[in-house]
């Protein structure tokens, strides 16, 4: 059988200090996504734990380090739990979007406030609206911006915009590549979860089978709530297994330099 696409040629990037785990150093792979195939190899690559940006996929290969693992819910399997249910009702009104991948004013401004609570001083915190624009707009892939928005008022003005989510289409699942929400609104708490839950319960409508939540890092606080979606899987050396967060975590899989 021939393959539909070349094998990618992998780079390695130089380190620099770890956002989760301080004093490590990280380090990532990483190739790009181009041409008529970068679809099905983003999909094959996700499968292995890789992650995109814009035109780049790309994966933590740390030195001594294995502390990040890919993780994915099974979108059929998962049922809330009480206070998730109540989250659900209490965001229920919001009005959700799957938009195309286009870049607005009102987007870029809902990211500064949530990058300025949440990840203050971090990398994109530089971000302006032309660097916002390419992670939106420059995907290689199937990609919507899911927005969720207060109802409409009563003369038709819409609603104002208080989460949206960057999330790319597979044959598998749904991959989030990355959510901005409303953080100090009292009338919209748990904005994040309801994103994720959103998402799990849109795969799950839509007959697929995962919904990829990025990297859960063993020791950083900050990961630890993508357990709370079960079931959960992780990916080890050995493929995919069933992970809770309290069992031991799965080593990650061997750096992709090591697989020849």
């Amino acid at each position: 059988m021939t393959a539909p696409f070349r094998f990618p040629r992998f780079f390695v990037t130089s380190p620099s200090p770890c956002p989760y785990l301080p004093g490590r150093d990280e380090r990532k792979v990483f190739t790009e996504l181009n041409g008529e195939h970068a679809g099905e190899l983003n999909e094959a690559l996700s499968r292995i734990g890789f992650r995109r940006s814009q035109g780049v996929a790309y994966r933590p290969s740390c030195a001594g380090c294995t502390a990040c693992i890919s993780v994915r819910v099974v979108a059929d399997g998962f049922r809330p739990n009480a206070s998730q249910r109540k989250l659900l009702r209490r965001h229920a009104d919001l009005e959700v979007t799957a938009c195309q991948p286009w870049a607005t004013a009102e987007q870029f401004q809902l990211l500064r406030r949530y990058l300025g609570e949440r990840h203050p001083g971090g990398g994109m915190t530089a971000m302006d609206e032309s660097d916002y624009a390419d992670m939106v707009e420059l995907s290689p892939v199937q990609s919507v911006l899911v927005e969720y928005r207060e109802p409409t008022g009563p003369e038709g003005q819409r609603g104002r915009l208080v989460g949206a989510c960057l999330t790319d289409r597979q044959g598998d699942g749904l991959s989030m590549i990355y959510s901005f929400f409303e953080t100090q609104d009292e009338n919209r708490p748990g904005m994040g979860n309801f994103i994720i839950m959103d998402h799990i319960l849109r795969a799950r409508a839509g007959g697929l089978p995962y919904v990829y939540l990025g990297y859960w890092v063993k020791g950083s606080p900050r990961m630890a709530y993508k357990t709370r979606y079960q079931p959960l899987e992780a990916l080890g050396p050995r493929g995919w297994a069933m992970f809770n967060g309290e069992q031991p975590a799965p080593a990650a899989p061997p750096p992709v330099e090591a697989l020849g």
